[in-house]
C-alpha cells in the first residue's frame, strides 16, 4: 500500500525546540502546537511549580508525546545574574533534549507595566527591560553554542502591537517593542545563517492580563471593536505564527504581525 508523502507536517518531527516562557499564554501555545508537530520540548519559566504544573498538564493533553517534554526554571528577572541564566538554560536544554536545538522561541515576559512619564527613573526603566528586551538580546550571544548553524534553525523574538500603535503611558514598554523590530533585523545578521524573526502579537486572552474577571471582560469586549476580526484571540490562533517561522526556512529578518488588524482601525 502506498503512504502519502508529508514533507511539510513533518518539517518539526524530533527537532529540539527550547521556549522560554513556555509555562503559560503564548509559550503554552507554542508547546502544544511543537508537540502536535512530533518536535522535542523544554519549556522554561521562573516558577518550579508553574513549570510543574504546566508539564503535568501537556502530558495529560499529549499522552503519547509524554516523553518528548521538559520542564526547566530560569531567572531572568535580576539584571547582575541574567548572563548566567541565559547560559545556563541553553546548556539544560541541550543536556535534557540530547544534542544542540533547533530552534529557540522566547515570549518570557513581566506584568504588563504601563508608566506615566512623570514617573520614569532610569532604575525604573531598565526594570522595565530587563526580562522582555535585555534578557532576548543578550540570549542571542550564547545561541551560537548551542543552536545548531543552519537555516532549518530559528530564533524567535516575542514584540507587540504598540511597538507600531502608540497606547497611552506605555512610552516605556512601547521602546523597548519598537526596538524588537530593530533587534530582528540585526540579529539576523549576526547570527546567520541562522534564522531570526519576530512575532507582533495584539491583545491576546492569556494569564498576562492581572485584573479582576469583570474587569476583563469589559476590557476584552471594547478590544473587540478595535479588532477587523471582531474577538480577541486565543494563544492556540497565535501559536500559529511561531509554527510557521519554525517550518519556514526562507523566513529570515522578519516580524509576523498578528493582530486581528488592529493596527488600521
Amino acid at each position: 500500500m502506498s503512504v502519502d508523502q508529508l514533507k511539510y507536517t513533518n518539517k518539526l518531527q524530533n527537532s529540539r525546540v527550547l521556549i522560554i516562557g513556555g509555562s503559560s499564554g503564548l509559550g503554552y501555545g507554542v508547546a502544544e502546537a511543537s508537540l502536535e508537530h512530533g518536535a522535542l520540548v523544554a519549556i522554561s519559566s521562573s516558577s518550579e511549580s508553574r513549570i510543574q504544573t504546566a508539564v503535568s498538564k501537556l502530558k495529560k493533553a499529549y499522552p503519547s508525546y509524554a516523553s518528548n517534554i521538559h520542564g526547566l526554571t530560569v531567572d531572568l528577572s535580576n539584571s547582575d545574574a541574567l548572563e548566567q541564566e541565559l547560559d545556563s538554560i541553553l546548556k539544560r536544554a541541550t543536556e535534557t533534549l540530547g544534542g544542540r536545538l533547533d530552534h529557540v522561541v522566547f515570549t518570557a515576559a513581566d506584568a504588563l507595566a504601563p508608566m506615566k512619564l512623570s514617573d520614569m527613573t532610569v532604575e525604573r526603566i531598565q526594570k522595565a527591560g530587563t526580562i522582555r528586551f535585555f534578557a532576548p538580546l543578550l540570549l542571542a550571544k550564547y545561541l551560537p553554542t548551542y543552536l545548531n548553524a543552519s537555516y532549518r534553525s530559528s530564533y524567535t523574538i516575542t514584540t507587540g502591537g504598540v511597538s507600531e500603535k502608540p497606547i497611552l503611558n506605555w512610552s516605556v514598554i512601547g521602546s523597548y517593542a519598537g526596538g524588537h523590530h530593530a533587534m530582528v533585523r540585526n540579529l539576523a545578521l549576526d547570527l546567520k545563517p541562522i534564522r531570526v524573526n519576530g512575532v507582533s502579537p495584539g491583545v491576546v486572552d492569556t494569564e498576562l492580563w492581572k485584573m479582576g474577571e469583570d474587569a476583563k471582560a469589559a476590557f476584552f469586549e471594547n478590544c473587540k471593536k478595535t479588532l477587523m476580526t471582531g474577538r480577541v484571540p486565543t494563544a492556540e490562533d497565535v501559536a500559529e505564527s511561531y509554527i510557521a517561522i519554525m517550518k519556514d526556512w526562507n523566513m529570515d529578518a522578519s516580524t509576523v504581525r498578528t493582530d486581528g488588524g488592529s493596527l488600521f482601525t
